[in-house]
């Protein structure tokens, strides 16, 4: 698409939803690795556009999906500082020439980079997450859909389809394929456990999905959001703000986190193992939408293809430095726990 082709795009959106007149070029923001962003300021007031994947969009259940994560977000708004999407024509979701776009006011505020989180970030993020799990979403009547724990990923079959199409990471697939497997039969094995106890939460709250008015968070991108096992989302979460630039998990911010969240709920009582273990399942599931990028299975561009390609590498590393780390943040947890109880006992 040429500049002319992508300025009328933006005018036609901007006047379709009379959200007032261009007055200046649409800026290409950062805007995740699914979704493209984009920065727009009218006559009106300044927005933040998301112009949503539409191999994403194409899949049965998306468009239902993201107008409940809306409605989602549009309670929590009702507690924590949160960002839904603008209601234009009585809907979150607009749509022009087959594109569906969600629409932000525009925060000026900015989210924070890894070596930027501090201890105090991650106690405030723990009682964030801690008052979105125990807000009462059931005004909504959303069904608590459980898993199809019977699929299988053939992480064979995509290893065949690279090593057919020379692609960079079949070395390093074939290489894992055994732990892939293991893996993946430890996350299925512990969803099942876990599946009794949900809440609804966010499901993505990592830094980049934060930003910062001063020391005010207001939490964005909610497409995510959904029925989790509360001690899992809580330790991945904790994990999100707790790592560092070379993917290991710093132990004082994430007990900050874990305190956080304790000092709202109390004391936590969780199979650790196993809510560890459950953290593959996440990771496995972005492996295999990479390697559908990486093929051009599930993709619309050159630029999404080479994301996927990259990303195969990456997760697979992120897999392997996730297992070596399970131990070491079990022990936390599990001291954690202790310290807390006798400190009760007193």
């Amino acid at each position: 698409m040429n500049n002319v082709q992508y300025n009328l795009k933006f005018e036609k959106l901007v006047a379709e939803l009379e959200l007032g007149e261009l007055i200046s070029k649409p800026k290409a923001i950062s805007g995740g690795l699914l979704h493209r962003m984009y920065a727009i300021e009218t006559t009106h007031a300044k927005y933040a556009v998301k112009a949503l994947n539409p191999q994403i969009m194409s899949r049965p259940t998306a468009m239902q999906n993201y107008i409940q994560s809306e409605k989602i977000a549009n309670v929590a708004a009702n507690f924590i500082h949160a960002q839904p999407a603008k209601v234009i024509n009585g809907s979150s979701m607009q749509i022009l020439d087959h594109q569906c776009y969600l629409i932000f006011d525009w925060i000026d505020g900015k989210s924070l980079e890894l070596h930027e989180v501090i201890e105090t970030h991650c106690e405030h993020m723990g009682m964030i997450l801690a008052d979105i799990h125990k807000t009462d979403f059931s005004q909504l009547h959303i069904p608590d859909l459980q898993l199809d724990h019977s699929k299988e990923t053939d992480w064979n079959d995509y290893l065949n389809k690279g090593q057919t199409e020379n692609s960079d990471w079949t070395i390093l697939l074939a290489d894992n394929i055994q732990k892939l497997y293991e893996w993946s039969a430890q996350a299925k094995n512990a969803s099942v456990i876990l599946a009794s106890n949900t809440v609804i939460s966010h499901r993505d709250l990592e830094p980049k999905n934060v930003m910062w008015q001063q020391d005010t968070p207001i939490i964005i991108d909610w497409e995510s959001a959904g029925y989790i096992n509360p001690m899992h989302d809580l330790v991945e979460t904790a994990m999100y703000w707790s790592v560092d630039h070379t993917g290991i998990v710093e132990k004082e911010r994430f007990l900050a986190f874990i305190n956080g969240y304790r000092s709202r709920v109390g004391n936590l009582n969780a199979n650790w193992r196993r809510v560890l273990e459950n953290g593959f399942s996440g990771k496995l599931d972005w492996l295999e939408y990479s390697l559908k990028r990486s093929l051009w299975i599930e993709c619309t561009d050159n630029e999404e293809q080479q994301m996927g390609t990259s990303q195969v590498t990456w997760t697979i590393e992120a897999l392997k430095q996730y297992e070596d780390m399970i131990s070491d943040v079990e022990h936390w947890l599990s001291k954690s726990e202790i310290i807390v109880i006798r400190y009760r006992k007193g």
